[in-house]
């Protein structure tokens, strides 16, 4: 089934609006807040039934306009093509696949579509295609799926280190070397280690858009994906939690050996590190894309929906790097030629 959410002042679809975090619709400027909005009108979305599900794709009615919606199995929330109005994928956000945590959007489109003009425009050798209005507006705000892991972990270290000191007495320099044994046991608890669930993001890219402010992290509810996109996840909280634990082991062992200090030299020689999870929960973060390709080569922008933080591939231009080369080489030539004249 889908849900929209009905502007109750117009009959409009509404969108979660970032600035100021409250559902709002464009057409008559009707703003309330996700939890207002529960309370007064829950579960008062429009529904239909799916109509299809062969080969893994999904077809929906819009609710606005009648257009079918056809999506793949992971899509959870997704906007039609026709009228532009958002609609929620009921089946992927419930059940096994409701998400417990989400981080709403603080960005807006417009706000991302200025950050990422400021970026192309710092680099000189940036393609014109980047540039143009139409790729801009493809940029796309999703919120993709994190599975958020806590642990207890524990590092027993084992060290050799040496400590260097000169001494002088009368005409001779001494230079004295202390050994020391050193061992440590330290225990931490490590809450909320992230890792992205979504088989389509780049698992460097969505390292790189770290930290989120967890702060501004709320319980789940569906009209804070109501406007944008959302992926339900592709991997399970067992299939993650390797890679956190390996982030987890690697965390507690650079806070032990951070403890060593104030030595010459140090020489690790045993490191016993353990980490338990004890706690997991599923969660959707915001994250603004836009995908082009430049010389058949696929590139990629990433926006931290929340802090605006970005992680991105910049292509570079030929064309624009030989004109730039014309232009410093003829420069550097009438410069030349001028001195030149003043010294004669």
């Amino acid at each position: 089934m889908t849900i929209t959410y009905k502007c109750h002042s117009c009959g409009s679809a509404m969108e979660f609006d970032g600035p100021t975090q409250t559902l709002k619709c464009d057409h008559c400027g009707f703003g309330i807040s996700v939890e207002e909005y529960e309370r007064l009108y829950d579960n008062e979305g429009e529904t239909k039934e799916n109509q299809s599900d062969d080969n893994n794709v999904k077809i929906y009615h819009c609710q606005s306009c009648g257009a079918e919606l056809i999506t793949d199995e992971f899509t959870s929330a997704t906007i039609c093509g026709f009228c532009g109005n958002p609609s929620l994928v009921e089946d992927r956000l419930s059940g096994d696949f409701s998400p417990s945590l989400v981080i709403p959007f603080k960005i807006d489109k417009e706000n991302a579509k200025n950050i990422y003009q400021k970026w192309i425009k710092k680099g000189p050798l940036t393609p014109r295609t980047l540039f143009s209005k139409s790729t801009i507006e493809k940029i796309t705000g999703l919120y993709a799926p994190f599975w958020l892991y806590d642990y207890e972990a524990s590092d027993y270290m084992e060290a050799a280190a040496t400590r260097t000191r000169m001494e002088r007495h009368g005409d001779y320099e001494y230079i004295y070397t202390d050994h020391y044994a050193i061992y440590r046991d330290v225990k931490a608890d490590f809450v909320q280690i992230p890792a992205d669930a979504s088989e389509k993001m780049p698992d460097d890219a969505m390292d790189k858009l770290e930290p989120f402010d967890y702060q501004e992290m709320t319980d789940f509810k569906m009209p804070y994906l109501s406007g944008f996109l959302s992926e339900k996840y592709n991997f399970t909280s067992e299939e993650m939690e390797q890679r956190t634990r390996a982030r987890a082991n690697q965390y507690i062992t650079d806070i032990t050996r951070g403890t060593i200090n104030g030595y010459s030299t140090v020489n690790i020689l045993k490191n016993e590190v353990s980490a338990n999870n004890t706690h997991y929960d599923y969660a959707l973060f915001p994250v603004w894309m836009l995908n082009y390709k430049f010389n058949g080569k696929d590139y990629q922008f990433m926006l931290n929906g929340q802090t605006g933080k970005i992680v991105a591939d910049r292509p570079i231009s030929m064309k624009r790097a030989f004109a730039w080369f014309g232009i410093i080489t003829t420069g550097a030539f009438i410069i030349t030629l001028i001195g030149g004249l003043f010294i004669s």
